[in-house]
């Protein structure tokens, strides 16, 4: 009785045990390859399932939520033999487990020396300044090299980050002062430029100057001329006038003739330096007298003429 006893014990554990065996539970974001007699049979997506136990097994626990893959930093010499330090992240995704568990072995490990290898590829080719300056170009050669790389093992190969590019120290204090240099050069340049500018301004202003000056001056001149003419014709009518009056016997035209010349003779004496005083003769009174007389005459004429020159218009 107690051996059968101790038998239905012992069976009763062996069903349990391959009940426990044969019940497989998968998280999410996860999925599990099944072997039987190790040859792959099948996947086990997320959720709870039953294998055979004792023939069926767990073969490849596989995540397949996005991953992040660190690529330890590693030296590159440049195209122009300069040497850099590079630093770089990868993200991938297993899209097929079967592949990514039978295609390659240890996904990771070769992945991040797929990474390393084609960061010295693309790096390689290219020179320090294209490196510093073209890192978006970079990610994206290194993203397609490796995502077509990685095609076969069934993953994804989302993005390729440099993290870091970094020269060494006395590369870095050159470029420092190349980089100064070139400021200190554009400054120059820009203060040239200035005092070109200033230049050109300050000679336009003067030219403008110099233009409005001539141009006034002869403004100036035109009008002076303009006076001239007039003082000449008004001139011209006094001496015709006089002409005449002198023709008709008038002796008030004899006396203009002779107080204009005595009233030169009195300016000249007036403007010597040697005299400081100057005494009137008597005949002053008359020859003021003899000019009251010719603009009398000066105004006949004027009257005379403009009666004339109404006749005209009528």
């Amino acid at each position: 009785m107690m051996t059968y006893q101790i038998a239905i014990i012992v069976f009763v554990l062996l069903v349990i045990i391959l009940i426990a065996r044969g019940v497989k539970m998968v998280p999410q974001g996860y999925n599990y390859t099944v072997e039987r007699f190790g040859k792959y049979t099948r996947t086990l997506p997320a959720g709870l399932h039953v294998i055979v136990p004792l023939i069926d097994a767990i073969g490849q626990k596989i995540i397949m939520m996005e991953q992040v893959l660190d690529v330890p930093p590693q030296e590159v010499i440049s195209a122009d033999n300069a040497q850099v330090t590079t630093d770089a992240v990868c993200f991938f995704q297993v899209q097929d487990p079967v592949k990514a568990s039978y295609e390659v072995n240890h996904l990771t490990r070769a992945m991040q020396n797929l990474v390393m290898t084609n960061i010295r590829a693309v790096l390689g080719s290219m020179e320090l300044d294209d490196m510093l300056s073209n890192r978006d170009k970079i990610n994206s050669q290194l993203l397609h090299k490796v995502d077509e790389a990685t095609d076969p093992w069934g993953v994804k190969v989302t993005r390729i980050e440099l993290r870091d590019i970094a020269p060494p120290a006395d590369l870095v204090e050159s470029m420092a002062r190349q980089m100064k240099a070139e400021r200190e050069k554009r400054a120059q340049i820009l203060e040239a430029e200035g005092a070109k500018e200033a230049a050109i301004n300050v000679a336009q202003g003067e030219k403008q100057a110099q233009i409005l000056k001539a141009e006034g001056e002869l403004e100036a001149a035109r009008r002076q001329a303009e006076a001239r003419e007039r003082l000449a014709e008004a001139e011209a009518k006094a001496t015709d006038a006089v002409s005449k009056a002198i023709a008709e016997g008038d002796p008030r035209a004899i006396n203009y003739f002779i107080a204009q010349k005595y009233v030169d003779a009195l300016k000249d004496v007036a403007s010597a330096n040697n005299n400081k005083v100057i005494m009137m003769p008597l005949e002053a009174g008359n020859v003021i007298g003899a000019l009251a007389g010719i603009k009398e005459l000066v105004g006949e004429a004027r009257a005379t003429t403009n009666r004339k020159d109404k006749t005209v218009r009528e």
